[in-house]
């Protein structure tokens, strides 16, 4: 009897499809898709942040000591100044001009594309706009000029460069303060009798601007001849995420600047 019935219920069950079973391979296509989507996404939307929002960069020479040191890094807003071709990964030239934004300020902080067709053509440089579309520029014995005025400047003291090999070095610090109001620190490590302490004077064509970096006597700026087109814009440096000394390592977190962290740029 019980013979007979296994024999019928594997008659029965000879008639029925078998139940299908998982696909590996199936499954591990599925999983590498859905991964490969997933960072596709995220790749996207970091370009899209930097590219529309904020873009990091670090500082890798003194030419803007001491507001900002080698070995910062910091988050310029894109959006401050609109858009052009040079906000776009690449630089691609997918459009002509700046769209939307607003105009620099006098003091501002500003990242752009350097504008002079040698070596260091389209790289970028990070210097203070100190003079606007129409502006009259000049620099005497150290001090800046603006439409014929000298540029209000107080000695506030003296700044340290901590040089292990040498000692320290002790240089001249000022406060600038521009015809806005706008305040900032700057060295002079030549006192006024740098390389450009003493200049012809510019007039600022209209839809450019005149910058320079606060370590007055280390700077490639516009003193040198050039001025900074609006469209090679980048951003407006807003604030330092991190900071660390020049000669150290990221894990050396006992060597990080901590007091620089999350600091404004004036």
């Amino acid at each position: 009897m019980f013979d007979q019935s296994l024999a019928r219920m594997e008659l029965e069950n000879a008639g029925m499809p078998k139940k299908a079973e998982p696909n590996w391979y199936s499954e591990r296509l599925a999983n590498f898709i859905e991964l490969a989507r997933t960072i596709v996404y995220a790749v996207l939307i970091a370009v899209g942040i930097r590219t529309l929002a904020y873009e990091p960069f670090s500082i890798p020479s003194g030419s803007m000591i001491p507001t900002l040191l080698i070995g910062d890094y910091l988050f310029v807003s894109k959006f401050s100044y609109g858009y052009s071709r040079h906000s776009l990964p690449f630089s691609l030239p997918l459009f002509e001009g700046r769209i939307f934004g607003s105009d620099p300020d006098r003091g501002d902080v500003a990242v752009f594309k350097y504008p002079v067709r040698d070596s260091n053509f389209e790289k970028d440089y990070i210097k203070r706009i100190v003079g606007l579309p129409g502006d009259k520029i000049k620099v005497t014995s150290g001090v800046l000029h603006i439409n014929g005025t000298p540029v209000r400047r107080l000695k506030t003291g003296e700044y340290t460069f901590g040089e292990k090999r040498y000692g320290a070095i002790k240089v001249a610090k000022y406060v600038e303060i521009l015809p806005n109001g706008s305040r900032h620190e700057l060295i002079e490590a030549a006192g006024d009798f740098g390389q450009m302490d003493n200049t012809k004077e510019w007039l600022v064509p209209a839809g450019h601007y005149f910058a320079m970096g606060d370590n007055r006597d280390n700077s490639l700026d516009s003193r040198f001849g050039w001025t900074v087109p609006r469209d090679n814009l980048v951003g407006r440096a807003e604030f330092l995420f991190f900071s660390k000394p020049q000669d150290s390592w990221f894990f050396e977190f006992w060597n990080w600047r901590f007091g620089r962290f999350l600091d404004g740029i004036n």
